[in-house]
C-alpha cells in the first residue's frame, strides 16, 4: 500500500513548473571560474520522491530585508534526485539553504510572475560546507521554519549575525538533513520519548504532507495566517508563521494531520500551542539547579547553577562551584565548565558587562546535609574573562557588603548592580572595578529581601523588594529615588526593562525569597499546596515616572511568576515557578503585538500559556540573538531538599524577537 501511494505521489508531482521565483539565468551550472562545489540531494514527501520540483540553493541575506541570493538552480528527476554546482560564497559565515518548489495540482503559471507554488520544502545547510547528499522533506522544513522563524519573511531568509548563523545550526538539532530523519538532539534523552517535542515535530510534518499531496494547502494557509496579515503563500512561510504565533488555531491545524502517518511517532491529540521546546544539558553532568543565564556577543549561554551535580537527588549536595557555558545548540563549549574565582551556590545573579566579562553572584545555595557553612560563602561575587578565566580571588570579590546576592545586572557603562537579598541593600560596582564597590541601603522597610534588578533607558536601576512588596528606583550613581508600591506588586521576583523606558515586574504572589532566615525548605513548604494559579500571581508595568496602572496584568499563563524578560519587539516573557508554562504578554509597543491586542493582553493562550512537559519549576527566562527563549529548570516539580535542583535548560525555538547580546539594560533588536 505504501509503495502504491508513493507511486501515485510521484505521478501527481511530475511535470511541475515554478513561477520564476528566481532569475531564469540561474541554473545548475556555475559561471566559469574556480573549481565549483557540488551539492547532491533528493526531494521527498514522506518516503516518496517529489519529481520535477524546482530546487534552488540560496545564500541568506546578511541583514533584514536584504533578500536571499540564489546561487544555483535545477530540477529534481523522476526519483526526486538533483545535483547543483556553485561557487563558494565570499563570506565564510554565509548561511546556505536549499528550497524545493512544487505545485501538487500541476498547474502551469510560467507567465504569471506573481504566482508562487504552494509547496516549498526546505533544508538548512548553514555555514558548513555541504557533505554528501541532502534530503528535503516536510520534517526538514519544520526544522527550518521554526529555527529561522524570526529571520523568514515572504519565504526568504535574511538576518544579522550571530543570530542567523546560530539559528541555522539549531535547525540540525531538529532534523538531520543527510537523510531527513529526526536530529540527534531531538531524538535522544533528555528529549526523545521523554517529552512531546519529537511527536510535535512529526505531527507538524504530517500537516505539511497534506499540502504536498495537493489536499490541504488552502486550509493550512488560512489557519497559519496572523490576524490582520495576509496568509502565507507556501508551506515554508506557513511553518514560520505558526512558529511565531503557535497558540493560534492549534486544534484546527491538528485536524489537518488526520489520516496521515508519514512521520511517526506523532501526537494523539491537539496541543494547546504548536511550540517546539528542547532540553539542553551540556556535557550531561554539570547542570544542577540552573538559576539564570546570560548570553555573550556570540550568543553562547553562560549558566549559573545552585548545586553540585549529583545524579541521585537523595544524596546531599553542596553549592555548585562551576560556571557552565553552552553553545547556541546546547553543547558544552570546549574547555567549559569553568571553575574558581570564589564560585559557590550561585542563585539568580549572572550578567555580562560591555567588555564581555562575566559576573556571578554567590548566594550560597546548597542541599540539606552539606557539611559546609554557607554563611562564610554567600558574601561575594565572582568575575571571569570572556574565555572563562577567573579574575576574582579564590574567595570571590567581597567589597561592598554583599550578603546573599541574587539579581545581578550590568548597565551600558559597565557598572554592576547586585541585589543583596540578605542585606536589604544593593551593591554597585562602578566601571566593573570590584575594589570600588559600595553598598546602598535605602533604610527602614523600603527594601526588604531585594531580589531582581534591571536597568532602564536612562541608566537608573530598579530593584524588587520581595519582602516589602515594592520596587526601589535608584539613580545611575546609586542614589535612592523612590519606592514604588501598589499596582499589584506582591512578592515580586524578577524585573525587566523595555526600550520605551518602562519596567516590568513578575509578581509571584506567594514565593518568599530564601534569604534573611527563610530557607529553601521553607519555600518548598509554602508552595507545596499551590496546585492552581495563585490569585495574586501577576505582572506589573511601571512607567518611567514610577506610576503603575491601577490593576496588574493577570491571566492563567501566570503561575508563581519568577523570571521576566523583554524581547526585541518589546513583548514580555514570564517564567513560572509552577504550572509548567511560559507566558507571553503584549508589551507597551502595541504595534509589535498581534492585531487587536493591547498592552498586558496575553499573546500566549490565556488559559494555559505556552505549556511544555519539558518544563519543571522555572526561575529565569532570557532571549538569545536567534529569538530562542531559554528557561532554567531550577527545581524539580516535587523537590527533595537534599538536592532539589532541576537538570536542564529548556529552549523554545524561534518564539521571540531576537535581542542583541550581551543584555545591557533594555533590549536592543538584533
Amino acid at each position: 500500500m505504501r509503495l502504491r501511494r508513493a507511486a501515485l505521489l510521484t505521478t501527481l508531482l511530475a511535470g511541475l513548473v515554478t513561477g520564476a521565483a528566481v532569475p531564469p539565468a540561474i541554473t545548475g551550472e556555475p559561471p566559469p571560474g574556480d573549481e565549483p562545489l557540488k551539492q547532491r540531494g533528493v526531494v521527498r514527501s514522506g518516503s516518496g520522491p517529489v519529481a520535477a520540483a524546482e530546487v534552488t540553493l540560496f545564500q541568506a541575506g546578511d541583514r533584514p530585508g536584504a533578500g536571499a541570493r540564489p546561487l544555483a538552480r535545477t530540477r529534481s528527476d523522476a526519483h526526486g534526485r538533483f545535483t547543483l554546482r556553485y561557487r563558494t560564497p565570499d563570506r565564510p559565515d554565509a548561511v546556505l539553504y536549499l528550497t524545493a518548489d512544487a505545485a501538487p495540482d500541476g498547474r502551469r503559471h510560467a507567465r504569471d510572475r506573481r504566482w508562487v507554488p504552494p509547496v516549498r520544502l526546505v533544508a538548512m545547510i548553514g555555514t558548513r560546507q555541504p557533505t554528501g547528499r541532502v534530503v528535503l522533506n516536510e520534517r526538514t522544513t519544520v526544522a527550518a521554519g521554526f529555527s529561522m522563524a524570526q529571520f523568514t519573511r515572504h519565504g526568504e531568509v535574511a538576518g544579522r549575525r550571530p543570530g542567523l548563523q546560530n539559528a541555522a545550526a539549531v535547525a540540525h538539532n531538529l532534523a538531520d538533513i543527510k537523510d531527513g530523519s529526526v536530529g540527534d538532539v531531538l531524538a535522544a534523552p533528555p528529549n526523545g520519548d521523554r517529552t512531546s517535542t519529537l511527536r510535535t515535530v512529526n505531527t507538524l510534518a504530517d500537516i505539511l504532507s497534506g499540502c504536498t499531496a495537493g489536499e490541504t494547502c488552502q486550509s493550512l494557509f488560512d489557519l497559519a495566517r496572523h490576524p490582520g496579515a495576509p496568509p502565507p503563500r507556501e508551506t515554508f512561510q506557513a511553518v514560520a508563521d505558526i512558529a511565531r504565533l503557535p497558540g493560534r488555531k492549534a486544534a484546527e491545524l491538528f485536524a489537518l494531520a488526520e489520516g496521515r502517518d508519514a512521520y511517526v511517532p506523532r501526537l494523539t491529540q491537539a496541543p494547546d500551542a504548536w511550540t517546539i521546546a528542547l532540553r539542553y544539558v551540556g556535557n550531561g553532568h554539570e547542570i544542577d539547579g540552573p538559576g539564570n543565564v546570560a548570553f555573550d556577543a556570540q550568543g553562547t549561554a553562560w549558566i549559573i547553577n545552585n548545586y553540585t551535580f549529583r545524579a541521585d537527588p537523595r544524596l546531599p549536595t553542596c553549592g555548585s562551584r562551576i560556571l557552565s557555558r553552552l553553545t547556541p545548540t546546547g553543547h558544552a563549549v570546549p574547555g567549559a565548565p569553568y571553575r574558581g574565582g570564589g564560585l559557590y551556590g550561585a542563585g539568580f545573579g549572572v550578567t555580562i558587562d560591555p567588555g564581555g566579562r562575566v559576573w556571578a553572584a554567590n548566594f550560597g545555595f546548597q542541599g540539606t546535609g552539606c557539611p559546609l557553612d554557607a554563611d562564610r560563602l554567600y558574601r561575594s561575587v565572582s568575575e571571569f574573562t570572556p574565555d572563562g578565566r577567573p579574575l576574582s580571588p579564590p574567595g570571590g570579590w567581597r567589597f561592598g557588603d554583599i550578603v546573599q546576592p541574587q539579581g545581578t545586572a550590568s548597565d551600558r557603562e559597565g557598572n554592576i548592580w547586585i541585589a543583596n537579598c540578605g542585606g536589604r541593600s544593593v551593591t554597585r560596582i562602578p566601571d566593573g572595578d570590584a575594589r570600588r564597590a559600595r553598598n546602598i541601603a535605602p533604610g527602614g522597610d523600603r527594601l526588604i529581601k531585594p531580589f531582581g534588578v534591571t536597568v532602564d533607558t536612562r541608566g537608573r536601576a530598579w530593584v524588587t523588594g520581595n519582602g516589602s512588596d515594592s520596587v526601589m528606583q535608584l539613580s545611575p550613581n546609586g542614589r535612592p529615588l523612590r519606592s514604588i508600591t501598589g499596582g499589584g506588586i506582591k512578592r515580586p521576583m524578577g524585573a525587566a526593562s523595555d526600550s520605551l523606558g518602562n519596567v516590568w515586574v513578575a509578581n509571584s504572589g506567594a514565593v518568599v525569597a530564601p534569604c534573611e532566615g527563610t530557607t529553601p525548605a521553607m519555600v518548598a513548604e509554602a508552595i507545596e499546596s499551590i496546585v492552581t494559579r495563585h490569585v495574586d500571581a501577576s505582572v506589573t508595568l511601571i512607567r518611567p515616572d514610577g506610576t503603575t496602572p491601577d490593576e496588574p496584568f493577570v491571566n492563567d499563563g501566570l503561575f508563581l511568576p519568577w523570571g521576566i524578560a523583554v524581547d526585541g519587539d518589546d513583548t514580555v516573557w514570564v517564567a513560572n515557578f509552577g504550572g509548567h508554562r511560559l507566558a507571553n504578554l503584549c508589551g507597551a509597543r502595541e504595534s509589535a503585538c498581534p492585531s487587536g491586542l493591547r498592552t498586558g493582553d496575553p499573546i500566549s493562550p490565556a488559559d494555559t500559556g505556552y505549556p511544555s512537559d519539558g518544563l519543571d519549576r522555572n526561575t529565569a527566562v532570557q532571549i538569545d540573538p536567534s529569538g530562542n527563549v531559554w528557561l532554567a529548570n531550577n527545581w524539580r516539580t516535587v523537590p527533595l531538599q537534599t538536592n532539589p535542583g532541576g537538570r536542564e535548560m529548556v529552549v523554545f525555538i524561534g518564539l521571540a524577537a531576537p535581542v542583541r547580546t550581551p543584555l545591557l539594560g533594555p533590549p536592543r533588536p538584533l
